[in-house]
């Protein structure tokens, strides 16, 4: 990819361009699905990590979770989870918002002082579109969009995902942005464009 691409995938409406990545392991929880597909999702989740060289573990102690996945039928039913409004203010508003948009995922990220990602909450309505999605599709879609500090329209024109023999993968172009991203020597954050250019090194690398 060169580095105008790689540019684009962080930069927002506003022509800011803003990365981060996690500053720690990563905790998973997930909520609303069955006992037979929580590993499907957690696995996803484990894939993408392991090949950024980032770290799971089982608890984060400041937080015990810190990535917070959720998987509902209708926006209407997050305001009655307990303590969710606590996590994320304005909750029914958010949803209320959501709804009319008819949108179907939503992301919302916390950041540490030095503005690395410290927390995550994933929100996924299974509606008419998604409902019939194999579950380690939209998993895997959903980890690859929480790893890094993604501009909001980074994925509106084409999916992080692609097929191979009927499997679905990471697109190795993505794949290697991430890995990129986690490379020791660059920063965790950064908001100068010019990191696009020191993304692109390592991807061609």
């Amino acid at each position: 990819m060169t580095p105008d691409q790689i540019a684009a995938l962080f930069t927002g409406a506003d022509g800011r361009y803003r990365f981060a990545r996690w500053g720690r392991p990563i905790v998973p929880v997930v909520f609303g699905v069955d006992d037979a597909t929580l590993p499907v999702i957690k696995g996803a989740i484990e894939a993408v990590v392991q090949r950024a060289g980032h770290q799971m573990t089982d608890m984060d102690a400041e937080l015990g979770a810190n990535l917070l996945m959720f998987f509902f039928r209708d926006w209407d039913e997050l305001p009655g989870v307990p303590n969710l409004t606590a996590l994320v203010p304005d909750l029914a508003a958010l949803c209320a918002r959501l709804q009319a948009a008819d949108a179907n995922q939503y992301r919302s990220f916390r950041r540490d002082e030095t503005g690395a990602i410290r927390a995550a909450f994933v929100f996924v309505r299974l509606d008419g579109a998604l409902a019939d999605t194999p579950a380690e599709v939209i998993a895997l879609a959903q980890a690859v969009q929480v790893m890094l500090l993604w501009a909001d329209g980074a994925f509106a024109g084409s999916s992080p995902l692609g097929l191979v023999d009927g499997v679905a993968v990471v697109r190795p172009e993505i794949a290697a942005v991430i890995q990129a991203g986690y490379n020791p020597v660059l920063p965790m954050v950064s908001d100068d464009p010019a990191h696009a250019y020191r993304l692109a090194a390592r991807v061609a690398a």
